[in-house]
């Protein structure tokens, strides 16, 4: 299954949309390089289409987003009256094609586990070129929505509005892919850094963690490892300065105090990690932002 992955933010973009029928011996028109998404729904009949190489027949319930930088045509005329919700859109950022056989390739360098407080944090979204939706009527639902605010698009608040339905129906589709359904070890991964954060400021022992993620400690630290790049006990650790460094910017409290609030019980221990992972003791990170 191919699958376009976008890097956000920048958010996916709304431009327009409408509903629109093809009789029977009609068919989608022919376009090159239209520069935006072009997404398409059937609700009754089929339509047939083309994307250079790839073929796409598109029954009821099911839908087909067409590339940007494609060169789009109809395979064959409709059999019978076909209806298509459609929709343009922009994703702003930067995209690509992955096959969802295979692991998906990064746009860009991979954004790190721990980031500077405050600063965005971009993360992808993968949405099926072709699909068939979970929930058919909701994602109508959706675009009937988006078609009553049309009239008033030129308020501000209605194209705010428009871009929250735009979103939630990225949503819908993204969720009819087995995309949303990670591999085993992503999963056991995940289910660790969940509880790791819950419990940062706690001595969590391996076998506390293994007993609550119901795998053995080993498989654990090399699922993390794959995920995240470090153990569970360096995952907990920079948790924990990640909650310093805004403890240190929000509060006035003591550096002492600070360390003791994340789970540090020696200062002078809090302070050498915290320098190992931020080249900078805690006191200046401080003085920095002061």
């Amino acid at each position: 299954m191919a699958l376009i992955e976008m890097t956000v933010p920048p958010l996916p973009h709304y431009i327009t949309s409408g509903f629109s029928t093809l009789p029977k011996g009609g068919h989608h028109p022919s376009r090159n390089n239209i520069q935006v998404f072009d997404l398409l729904i059937t609700t009754y009949g089929c339509f047939y289409i083309g994307e250079e190489d790839a073929r796409f027949e598109v029954a009821p319930g099911q839908a087909v987003i067409l590339r940007p930088d494609r060169y789009h045509f109809a395979t064959q005329s409709c059999a019978e009256l076909t209806g298509t919700y459609w929709m343009h859109f922009h994703v702003g950022g930067p995209w690509s094609m992955v096959d969802n056989a295979i692991a998906p390739i990064p746009l860009e360098d991979p954004s790190p586990v721990f980031v500077e407080p405050f600063a965005a944090q971009p993360f992808t979204i993968r949405i099926p070129q072709f699909t068939t939706l979970l929930q058919p009527e909701k994602t109508y639902d959706l675009f009937e929505q988006l078609h009553q605010l049309q009239p008033r698009a030129h308020v501000s608040s209605v194209r705010f509005a428009q871009q929250q339905l735009f979103h939630e129906l990225l949503r819908q589709l993204a969720a009819s892919t087995d995309s949303e359904h990670p591999s085993p070890a992503t999963a056991c991964a995940e289910k660790a850094a969940s509880y790791l954060r819950q419990h940062y400021r706690e001595a969590v022992s391996a076998k506390e963690l293994g007993d609550h993620v119901n795998f053995h400690p080993v498989y654990i630290a090399r699922c993390m490892q794959k995920e995240y790049g470090c153990s569970p006990t360096e995952y907990q650790l920079r948790l924990r300065i990640q909650q310093a460094k805004l403890l240190l910017l929000q509060t006035d409290l003591p550096v002492a105090h600070v360390g003791e609030q994340v789970g540090f019980e020696q200062p002078a221990y809090f302070a050498t990690c915290f320098t190992r992972i931020e080249g900078i003791s805690p006191r200046k990170y401080r003085q920095r932002f002061s």
